[in-house]
């Protein structure tokens, strides 16, 4: 496992735009993203990380399938992505190509389609 470091602001600005909503579920994991920390990547080269919220400033959420969240990218990329949870905190935020390339960087969050 890799040292913890921050989000970076296109992974926070993913994370918001995924869990924007007024579900309890959407709203309780929208409050860890300020206490979630990335400690993984993806050893494809995408931009995929694995998370780990400091669960003593942050509750969990209510319980919940998952993914927690999964929208899709038709621009400029065509790919998946979702937010993936355990015990109730954010554990991993991934995105997925549907071409043989991995997605590098997180695409403006302005183009997730629900």
């Amino acid at each position: 496992m890799q040292k913890a470091e921050r989000l970076s602001a296109e992974a926070t600005a993913t994370l918001r735009a995924l869990l924007a909503g007024a579900d309890p579920v959407s709203s309780a994991l929208l409050a860890q993203v300020p206490h979630t920390r990335v400690v993984g990547r993806c050893g494809c080269g995408c931009a995929t990380v694995d998370l780990r919220v400091d669960r003593t400033a942050a509750d969990p959420a209510p319980p919940h399938g998952n993914p927690a969240v999964d929208a899709w990218y038709r621009a400029p990329h065509a790919a998946g992505v979702m937010v993936c949870t355990e015990d109730g905190y954010l554990s991993l935020l991934e995105i997925y190509s549907v071409s043989d390339e991995p997605v590098t960087a997180w695409p403006d969050p302005r183009f997730l389609e629900r």
